[in-house]
């Protein structure tokens, strides 16, 4: 099957999550589980999006030296491996979870060095993906080093050019030149919109009004994710904040990931914004209540977004 939605994943990570009770600082830690899983946002969001049935593939880099639990994991997940090998390992990510304080610590590596034959080898990929009917493709992640920040907005040029439509998560020096070429989403959280607009924003009238600020600038829909406090939608004139209700939580691993997912997976279904909420936010919460970047069964995303309140904002 031709896939009609790619990621492009140019700083990929393998995701390992260690669980530790009562980790401490500066001492001896007992492990008390380990999960390795592919990761990193692009992978993420396509393998999100196969687990509900979506023709998916990856493009981007990946280090010629640990590829094999990618490849792996593509076709385990049904996903198209069009990633670019590059010299040197992938990123890995340390993930240190701690159920009994209920605290997560992030280490992580450095990845692969990239230049301009690297994303030339992207692009073309893209490209040929492109030709074979791709209807959206996630820009996602972070880049990695001796890549220029405009590499995102390049690939997102590209895009739509050739009418294929564009999600975009990046955040930092990237996020800015990405925005000028308007894709079609756009998923930042509030801290990283507040970096790029140099300001901050602590209320929800904040976080409206800077998504609308994007949207005045060209940027199709804009879904800024707040946490706990959930997340607010904006596309056009309409407005709306998806409330999540309280669940358990067992890794944050993959959860801004799966809501870029599910914002896709909603636009695939022409739904309205207010459903695009829901479901965008039940994705994310699926996510969180698993270990590791994975998604629980479709029956129980569904009975989630259900849970989600959406309240129209004015």
């Amino acid at each position: 099957m031709q896939p009609t939605i790619a990621t492009v994943s140019l700083n990929s990570a393998i995701d390992q999550t260690v669980t530790v009770p009562r980790f401490t600082v500066d001492a001896v830690n007992r492990v008390e589980a380990v999960q390795v899983d592919a990761g990193g946002k692009g992978v993420n969001v396509a393998s999100f999006l196969a687990h509900f049935g979506h023709a998916t593939a990856v493009a981007g880099l990946l280090g010629r030296e640990n590829d094999a639990i990618f490849a792996r994991h593509f076709e385990q997940a049904g996903i198209r491996d069009a990633c670019t090998r590059c010299d040197g390992a992938t990123r890995t990510n340390v993930k240190i979870v701690d159920p009994v304080l209920d605290q997560v610590t992030d280490v992580n590596l450095p990845g692969v060095q990239a230049g301009p034959e690297e994303l030339a080898s992207v692009s073309g990929t893209l490209a040929g993906l492109m030709a074979r009917g791709l209807t959206w493709v996630g820009l996602c992640g972070s880049l990695p080093a001796g890549l220029g920040a405009d590499s995102y907005a390049r690939l997102a040029l590209q895009a739509r050019a050739g009418g294929v439509k564009v999600a975009l998560d990046t955040s930092g020096a990237p996020l800015g030149p990405a925005l000028a070429a308007c894709p079609d989403i756009v998923k930042p959280n509030a801290e990283e919109l507040g970096a790029y607009l140099g300001r901050e924003l602590t209320t929800l009238a904040d976080v409206q009004s800077a998504a609308r600020d994007l949207v005045a600038q060209g940027v199709g829909l804009v879904s800024v994710s707040m946490g706990a406090a959930g997340a607010v939608l904006v596309r056009g004139d309409e407005a709306v904040h998806a409330r999540p209700p309280r669940i358990t939580v067992a890794s944050t691993v993959g959860a801004g990931d799966a809501m870029v997912a599910g914002l896709i997976h909603a636009a695939t279904l022409g739904l309205d914004l207010a459903e695009m909420a829901r479901i965008a936010t039940a994705f994310s919460l699926g996510a969180l209540g698993e270990i590791g970047p994975r998604l629980p069964a479709i029956a129980r995303i569904d009975a989630l977004a259900r849970d989600v309140e959406i309240t129209a904002l004015g």
